[in-house]
């Protein structure tokens, strides 16, 4: 296979690219979403890649045309829906077979961290991507001892690569503060056409409000999960009379979460994907996200695209996307009377919800995913040629 030409913004490279992710579809969460983009943005710039991954169900060999080499895996016992196993030599062969000029690990962790002694070997540039706050992730497992251990695991690994690259200021501070050397930023995006103000939906309104769309509707779209901490909501809609909570995703305490909301005006939703999910954002009053660890929140800047002002934990790239009292509002995790005072500011006057929600917009189309990617692609480029990357 003949490696295709990439001119961007003026560099003309040949390129070929080995992907090293710790998770892959079928899978969906926010690593899968960047991931995907990602893959879809190099096949429209000519990038030729192949993905090395766990094997999760039915194994993919290939996506949209380009090769994907399964890594035998098992369950995590505590994360069932995470697979994990390290690269074999098998693996090895394929990705040597590949001809790859540089390797990106997404968050290396075990497939990543073999794949950069397979990098090494093969005397070609390395990146990676931080992706998923391990350590806190750990403290909120209830193992907050191996908190340190897992800095360290995570250190070594970034540093065992040429360049690491963080998604948000508050991740990149946090890297260089934990000892990794060289970090860039590479941000997130959104695809400001698929999510959209547009696709507000009378029927859409109903459904998430359960028979009450005149009511105001506060949403929270994601996985359902502990550090997610979505049971904090529940004091707003006893604080803040007539508000309505619609709950879109699914995840282990589904269950639980359930039972702590019965009572309330709360609607489980469950999964929703393409236009339902569009619509849901749209047709909602604000978002409210008050999880404890985001290394983004990618969902926050989906729901200022649609149009809605956002009630945040100061978590992952909150900082870098909400403007308080402009977009949104911003409260430190755990401060459940800064989540209700952000929504009781918003709710107060209807006019500033709709000037929020607009800014909100207005912010999310400078957004764009291709300028994101092209960034990263650029980076790719200075990589291989010997350079320091610009971003």
């Amino acid at each position: 296979m003949v490696a295709l030409v990439v001119v961007l913004a003026g560099i003309d490279q040949s390129m070929r690219v080995a992907l090293f992710t710790e998770t892959f579809l079928p899978k969906v969460d926010g690593i899968v979403t960047v991931l995907v983009l990602l893959m879809d943005h190099l096949i429209k710039r000519g990038v030729e890649f192949v993905v090395v991954a766990p094997k999760i169900g039915d194994d993919l060999t290939n996506y949209r045309g380009q090769p994907v080499i399964g890594v035998p895996a098992m369950p995590l016992p505590f994360y069932p829906e995470l697979k994990f196993g390290p690269p074999t030599i098998n693996t090895y062969r394929e990705v040597k077979r590949f001809h790859p000029d540089i390797a990106h690990f997404i968050h290396p962790t075990l497939v990543g961290t073999g794949g950069i002694f397979m990098s090494k070997r093969l005397n070609i540039p390395t990146l990676a991507s931080f992706h998923l706050d391990l350590a806190n992730f750990a403290h909120h497992m209830g193992v907050g001892f191996m908190e340190p251990i897992v800095w360290w695991y995570q250190r070594q690994n970034f540093n065992a690569a040429d360049y690491a690259l963080a998604p948000s200021r508050l991740v990149q501070t946090d890297m260089l503060n934990h000892g990794v050397k060289k970090v860039g930023l590479w941000r997130r995006g959104v695809n400001a056409d698929q999510f959209h103000p547009r696709w507000l939906d009378a029927d859409m309104r109903m459904r998430l409000s359960d028979g009450h769309p005149a009511d105001p509707i506060l949403l929270y779209v994601g996985r359902l999960s502990g550090e997610k901490q979505i049971h904090k909501i529940r004091p707003v809609l006893e604080q803040v009379p007539g508000t309505r909570l619609a709950i879109v995703g699914d995840g282990p305490e589904r269950g639980e979460l359930m039972q702590h909301f019965k009572g309330t005006n709360t609607k489980f939703m469950g999964y929703l994907r393409d236009a339902e999910l569009y619509s849901a954002f749209a047709s909602a009053d604000m978002f409210v996200f008050p999880s404890a660890m985001e290394t983004f929140g990618l969902v926050l800047i989906e729901a200022m695209a649609s149009g809605l002002p956002v009630v945040t934990s100061r978590v992952g790239g909150v900082d870098d996307m909400v403007r308080p009292g402009v977009n949104g509002y911003v409260f430190n995790v755990g401060d459940v009377r800064g989540m209700i005072n952000g929504v009781r500011a918003i709710l107060t006057d209807p006019s500033k919800r709709t000037v929020m929600g607009r800014n909100a917009r207005l912010f999310a189309e400078t957004q764009s995913w291709p300028a994101m990617m092209d960034e990263l692609v650029t980076c790719y480029a200075d990589l291989i040629s010997g350079r320091v990357p610009s971003i």
